[in-house]
């Protein structure tokens, strides 16, 4: 998506066509009230000098007509037809005309009089040229004008949108915790205009926003502790439990599936509490992902038998990810819990290198109508019975920590899902 210009410069583009707008308006009425004033004089210097000639030649007819830089005269006498005319003015009515002489342009005006002629020819060619140096000094002005507009425009904008950028950055250097105070941009303001409500709408947001993260935070702090402890002793009263030697199969397998649960509530609890940090703040912890993956399929490998799987897993020795163990964990469980929750008598292969993780299974597949969704939070497929955020969860955890998740399904013959870790 193409980045749009700063308000500044559209301020500036806004003030430079209107400028323009103007000025070629402005431009135009000009132009033409000066082509009809030009016309007008023309018309009344040739009236003018053909009274004057028509007088003359009344009072004496060997009057010659007038014959000047800019005026020519002609007499047409009753009985001569205008035979000493030059062609294009014998056959002109009385009025006024525009004609072209040996490529000269000439306004002409003729007048009849007891069957005689008269007329007066105004040499247009200095007009011209003083109406060609007139639309250059036009076309000037207008460009200067659009000029000064967009200088104007662009200093105009700056002054205000300056307490505009100055509370942005404000509000930019300020953390969640600590809102910034915002003194001298409301004092610089009006009281009552728009920058001063503005700042003051500003103020009063980032303080209700820093309650909110204070309130979120406690929040956060008190389940984790509330949280934790009640799961801490049900891990310790299953592991107890699942040492007594009178319990049977069925039981055993029991305590193992409320071990199993505590021990994803505990996990699941710490990935939440290490992604509701803020996204800017970086998670720098690292960890050994084998013995992970190890306690995972260990895990999940008894619930897998049950439905008559196979759960292995392909790994080096060690497995050094930049990330903390507990969002590794909860991306690596969930997926596995996926796999094994949609695989009957199959097998499901875990592999694990320093570039990639992949979670194949031969069970169920992904139809077409859900393979776009399976990523939504709360979506449920057809087949499935959890609450419809565990793959929302592991798209979280990926996106905030650069990894990239791609699904290839068969509907029928299983499921893989690639995660892609970045260079370390």
């Amino acid at each position: 998506m193409a980045r749009r210009p700063s308000l500044r410069l559209r301020v500036a583009i806004a003030f430079a066509t209107l400028g323009a707008a103007l000025s070629l308006l402005l431009s135009l009425g000009i132009w033409f009230a000066t082509l009809d004033v030009s016309q007008r004089l023309m018309d009344q210097t040739l009236k003018a000098e053909l009274e004057d000639y028509m007088a003359r030649r009344a009072r004496n007819p060997q009057s010659l007509p007038p014959a000047t830089a800019s005026l020519r005269g002609y007499y047409a006498a009753p009985d001569s037809a205008g035979a000493d005319l030059p062609p294009q003015l014998r056959t002109l009515a009385a009025g006024q005309h525009e004609i072209e002489l040996d490529g000269i342009p000439y306004r002409v005006a003729i007048a009849e009089k007891d069957g005689s002629r008269y007329l007066i020819l105004f040499d247009e060619v200095r007009q011209k040229r003083r109406q060609q140096r007139f639309l250059g000094y036009l076309v000037a002005g207008a460009a200067l004008m659009t000029l000064l507009a967009a200088v104007g425009g662009l200093w105009l904008a700056g002054r205000v949108i300056a307490p505009v950028t100055e509370l942005a950055r404000a509000v930019a250097d300020a953390g969640p915790e600590s809102p910034p105070r915002l003194p001298a941009i409301v004092a610089a303001a009006v009281p009552g205009d728009e920058i001063d409500e503005l700042a003051q709408a500003f103020e009063r947001y980032l303080v209700r926003l820093a309650a909110f993260v204070e309130r979120e935070r406690s929040f956060a702090a008190d389940a984790s502790h509330e949280l934790r402890t009640p799961l801490a002793v049900i891990r310790g009263a299953a592991e107890v439990l699942a040492e007594d030697p009178g319990l049977s199969a069925v039981q055993r397998e029991r305590v193992a599936r409320i071990e199993r649960a505590a021990e994803e509530m505990t996990q699941l609890i710490g990935a939440l509490l290490l992604l509701a940090r803020e996204e800017d703040r970086p998670l720098d912890d690292s960890c050994d992902a084998r013995p992970i993956a190890d306690a995972c399929v260990e895990r999940y490998r008894t619930l897998a038998a049950s439905r008559g799987t196979t759960l292995r897993l392909i790994a080096p020795t060690a497995v050094e990810l930049s990330a903390p163990s507990a969002l590794f964990a909860i991306v690596l469980a969930n997926l596995v819990h996926n796999a094994v929750a949609h695989t009957r008598d199959g097998e499901i292969t875990v592999t694990l290198d320093p570039a990639s993780l992949a979670v194949e299974d031969s069970g169920s597949g992904i139809g077409d109508e859900a393979f776009g969704r399976v990523f939504e939070r709360h979506y449920r497929g057809p087949d499935s019975r959890g609450a419809g955020i565990g793959l929302f969860l592991v798209k979280r955890v990926c996106d905030r920590l650069g990894w990239q998740i791609a699904l290839q399904s068969n509907p029928g013959k299983g499921t893989t899902a690639t995660l892609r870790f970045p260079p370390s």
